[in-house]
């Protein structure tokens, strides 16, 4: 049993490092294996290519160990910024590869992908942090929050991941030492909470 934890952020001493570092220590401290994967320093290739879109396309290697990573884990954490409502390119990039037909979802017989897949990821609970230098009132009001809908409902919905957590942390950009200290301890909570300590309550 493992849990996978995908780390999208460009500087080493961000906040979103502190984050996954947080959650990584706190799942296995619970008794949790984690695969660990930074893309930026990975340097991950977020492109593409069309011939890599079929079902039944021959994949890079790396894709492919990436793929069965997802496929086989108990869980999943997500971790980045909010950069224009969004995930940053690089992690785009990876839904675009690794989270696809036949790994994370497949469509039923006779269906030609118009309707809604069945989602086959064999984790049970997702979590996914960010940061955003939006107020959380603004982001409600203004924007909507992209980011739920997205990670709820277009990728872990669609792939019959139901047990899912989001939260976010800002604003960072002014934020104290005190404030970042908090929400780590908050991190910690919120891990030690959805992935609890007995592996058999999960």
């Amino acid at each position: 049993m493992y849990i996978l934890i995908i780390l999208a952020h460009p500087e080493k001493g961000s906040f979103n490092h502190a984050i996954a570092k947080t959650a990584k220590e706190s799942i296995q401290s619970n008794g949790y294996k984690v695969i660990f994967h930074d893309l930026y320093a990975e340097r991950f290739d977020p492109i593409l290519p069309y011939t890599e879109i079929p079902r039944d396309a021959k994949i890079d290697p790396v894709i492919g160990k990436h793929c069965n990573e997802l496929s086989q884990a108990q869980g999943i954490v997500i971790v980045h910024p909010n950069w224009w409502g969004q995930p940053p390119a690089i992690l785009k990039g990876w839904i675009d590869r690794v989270i696809r037909a036949g790994v994370a979802y497949k469509f039923l017989e006779g269906d030609l992908g118009e309707g809604v897949p069945a989602g086959l990821l064999k984790a049970e609970k997702a979590l996914v942090f960010n940061t955003s230098n939006t107020p959380d009132k603004r982001e409600q009001e203004v924007f909507g929050d992209p980011l739920e809908t997205l990670w709820k409902n277009c990728i872990f919905g669609l792939c019959g991941l139901k047990n899912f957590k989001r939260k976010n942390y800002g604003v960072v950009v002014n934020s104290t030492p005190e404030e970042r200290e908090k929400w780590l301890e908050d991190v910690k909570q919120i891990v030690d909470y959805i992935f609890p300590k007995s592996p058999d309550d999960f």
